[in-house]
């Protein structure tokens, strides 16, 4: 009960307060230190990346349309870091690969060049909310529980964890069952003998005996591609698929976990014994915790529509674009829903997709943000995630320094502003509303 926490310490605070540290948390940040605003950081792991480094997700997801950069800002700034260090590559023209321990790096630079201040290994678990204003956040960690505190709040948690707990409204899954898109655990094998893999259709059709047979439990029902890494020899798979669970709940997780890992070791044992250039190979790494697609999206003042996202519709206030296209897999089993945005084309995130329904001082970054099901199967992504929390960290800062709240901020303004830092934005010329 929210009582007792009164007695809490404040083991930290900042002007602005960001949880979470993946690309939306990191850009937040980053974005908001630069702005002149004091900011906090606070993550759950030991490192930053979010499901880059601790779900081994890669690569990056499409970021631009035709010859132009859609998700620029900071993000471009994490591929110029990864470039410096030789950490990214690929064989697509936007050498979107990268190595996901080398970003774990690039992140802790980021931070330490913005001034922010960080604390790991800190998990948010309740917050303290009363008239529309977060006043603290209620963190665990080893040093027992603490509170933390800030003028304006950031949820870049990836699943909602702050705005659910001080009180906002958000939905789950699709709107029919309430189901959410399927979790799949990422696993990398090295010593592959590249040259001689077969084609896809004949690794296909291997994987769907083997599930014929029984050996193999996974209600994908395709192998996936062979994604390259940066690294000879050393492929990552996106194959494992546990349908049914709820990335909010901690016996839930459990469960994937355990099921995930099992089809990774299934289909290791269908690779090496059945897969050319696998004879050798080896187990190399297994991510830290299974990827999730999907869990809460709060409900903002604008809801994204998927037909917003397809017909690649402009906003007065858009802080952010996106031009990957909706991608679904099916959260009963088999297949996925597709599509695409409009060939060269963009779609804007509105500024109303970042502040939640009746909060003064608090913004969401990343995939949480204010859309429906079929809009988030889109905006999910990771370039994505991080332009709409450069755009939430630059927002933040304007509240500090301006004494307002998130509503009374000039939203030209905001434009204007990431314009300068770099980031994409449409002029307000080429806007549909």
């Amino acid at each position: 009960m929210q009582h007792t926490y009164e007695s809490l310490p404040v083991v930290a605070s900042g002007e602005v307060v960001v949880v979470g540290a993946g690309p939306a948390g990191l850009c937040a940040a980053v974005a908001a230190a630069e702005e002149g605003a004091e900011t906090l950081l606070v993550e759950r792991y030991g490192f930053m990346g979010g499901m880059a480094t601790s779900a081994l997700v890669n690569p990056f997801m499409r970021y631009m349309s035709g010859d132009e950069v859609v998700n620029a800002g900071v993000f471009a700034r994490i591929l110029e870091k990864l470039e410096q260090r030789g950490a990214r590559g690929g064989t697509d023209a936007e050498q979107r690969a990268f190595d996901p321990q080398v970003l774990k790096l690039v992140c802790d630079e980021l931070v330490a060049e913005a001034g922010v201040r960080l604390l790991l290994h800190t998990f948010l678990v309740d917050a303290v909310a009363s008239h529309g204003r977060v006043q603290r956040g209620i963190v665990s960690s080893k040093s027992g529980l603490q509170a933390i505190a800030g003028e304006v709040f950031v949820d870049a948690s990836g699943d909602a964890d702050l705005a659910a707990r001080a009180g906002a409204e958000f939905e789950m899954g699709r709107p029919e069952d309430g189901l959410c898109q399927p979790m799949t655990l990422y696993f990398r094998m090295a010593g592959v003998d590249e040259a001689r893999l077969p084609s896809y259709e004949e690794i296909a059709e291997m994987y769907l005996e083997e599930k014929a047979a029984g050996r193999i439990e996974n209600p994908r029902d395709d192998v996936h591609r062979i994604i390259h890494t940066t690294h000879p020899g050393e492929v990552t798979f996106n194959t494992t698929r546990v349908l049914g669970h709820d990335a909010t709940n901690a016996a839930s997780m459990t469960e994937v976990e355990i099921i995930a890992r099992r089809q990774v070791e299934q289909l290791v044992r269908f690779l090496k014994e059945r897969v050319a250039g696998f004879e050798q190979a080896y187990l190399c790494s297994i991510a830290p915790q299974t990827g999730v697609r999907e869990s809460r999206r709060v409900l903002g003042d604008y809801v994204l529509s998927g037909d917003d996202v397809t017909e690649a519709r402009k906003f007065a206030d858009g802080v952010a674009r996106g031009c990957f296209s909706i991608d679904i897999h099916n959260p009963t089993g088999h297949g996925i829903y597709a599509k695409r945005v409009p060939a060269g084309d963009a779609y804007d995130i509105p500024y109303r997709c970042l502040t939640p329904r009746g909060f003064e001082n608090l913004l969401v970054a990343g995939r949480p943000i204010s859309a429906d099901h079929y809009a988030h199967g889109s905006l999910r992504v990771m370039p994505i995630a991080a332009s709409t929390g450069e755009a939430a960290g630059v927002a933040a800062a304007m509240c500090v320094r301006q004494g307002k709240t998130t509503r009374e901020i000039d939203v030209s303004r905001l434009r204007e502003r990431l314009k300068q830092r770099g980031a994409s934005i449409y002029e307000a010329a080429d806007v549909s509303e």
